[in-house]
């Protein structure tokens, strides 16, 4: 794992198809990213970057099935890895442990 390095966005694709669990999927991740985050993402840019993760090995990809709602079209689900879990864990341990190492900030975890 320690190969793996991840930019900004990935490591925020990452987070929130974990967050998402089996509801991860391109529309999903924008709703989700603007609502915890109040943040804008286009979606040809979530998409590019979750296949870019699926190529590191960090997610897999299933189709669903067809809906009406999507004229028969199907949608592309999105699950973490146990790859992609021990990078999750190990980002987080590296941000809490540089957070610590902030005077200003007293963190109990």
């Amino acid at each position: 794992m320690s190969n793996i390095y991840l930019g900004e966005f990935e490591e925020l694709m990452l987070t929130m198809v974990g967050i998402l669990k089996e509801a991860a999927y391109g529309n999903a991740i924008v709703e989700e990213v603007k609502t915890q985050l109040e943040r804008k993402v286009n979606l040809s840019a979530v998409h590019v970057t979750l296949y870019r993760l699926e190529d590191k090995g960090l997610l897999k990809s299933f189709m669903g099935g067809a809906t009406n709602e999507r004229g028969g079209r199907r949608k592309r689900y999105f699950e973490l890895t146990s790859a992609g879990i021990k990078v999750l864990q190990s980002l987080q341990e590296q941000r809490m442990k540089l957070w610590k190492l902030v005077p200003e900030l007293k963190f109990s975890i």
